[in-house]
C-alpha cells in the first residue's frame, strides 16, 4: 500500500477506533491457528473500548495510532510498564505490549517507521531496555524483531480466552 500513514499519540476519542483496529489485527494475525471461541473471547476482553479507554487514561501508557490521510486507522503500538515473567526494572524497562499494522500497510517501511517511533518514545521515558512478547509461530514478526536487534530472553504462557499459548519474551537494549 502506498498510501502514507500519519502517526500520532492516541487520545481518549480514539478508543473506539483502537478497539476495532485491535480486534481486526489480532483476528487477522491469529485466526489461522487459534480456536474461534477463545479468539473471540480474547478480543472482546483485551480489545474492547473499555480496555483502550483505560489505557489512554493511564499516564504510564502510550498508544501511537497510524491513520490514512482520510483518518482511517491502519496501525498502532501500545507501550506500557513491563508486565512480563522476566526480571525487570520499572525505572529502566518498558514493554511494547502491542504493535500491529493492517496487512495492506505492512511492508514498504511502515513497520520500521512505527518501530522508530516506539524506540524514540521508550528513550524519551528514560528506558534502557524495550521488552515484548511474540508468538513463536509468527515468523514474520520474529524476523521483524530480529532485524530491530531484539533477542530472546524468556517465555510466558499467553491466554487467549481459556486456551494457553506459549510466547517468547524478547528484549532490546536502547
Amino acid at each position: 500500500m502506498t498510501t502514507p500513514i500519519h502517526w500520532r499519540p492516541a487520545v481518549a476519542s480514539d478508543a473506539a477506533a483502537l478497539s476495532i483496529l485491535g480486534g481486526a489485527t489480532f483476528l487477522a494475525s491469529f485466526a489461522h491457528d487459534h480456536p474461534g471461541e477463545a479468539l473471540v473471547a480474547h478480543i472482546r476482553k483485551a480489545h474492547g473500548e473499555d480496555y483502550y479507554r483505560a489505557a489512554l487514561a493511564d499516564p504510564a501508557q502510550t498508544i501511537l495510532i497510524g491513520e490514512t490521510p482520510l483518518g482511517a486507522p491502519v496501525g498502532y503500538a501500545l507501550i506500557t510498564p513491563p508486565d512480563l515473567p522476566v526480571p525487570t526494572d520499572d525505572r529502566t524497562d518498558v514493554e511494547l505490549k502491542r504493535i500491529y499494522l493492517l496487512s495492506g500497510w505492512q511492508g514498504g517501511g511502515n513497520g520500521d517507521a512505527l518501530m522508530a517511533l516506539v524506540l524514540a518514545e521508550a528513550r524519551q521515558r528514560g528506558a534502557r531496555r524495550l521488552l515484548l512478547a511474540v508468538y513463536p509461530q509468527n515468523d514474520r514478526a520474529r524476523r521483524f524483531y530480529a532485524r530491530h536487534d531484539f533477542v530472546e530472553i524468556g517465555e510466558l504462557t499467553f491466554m487467549v480466552g481459556d486456551v494457553p499459548f506459549r510466547d517468547l519474551v524478547y528484549a532490546r537494549t536502547l
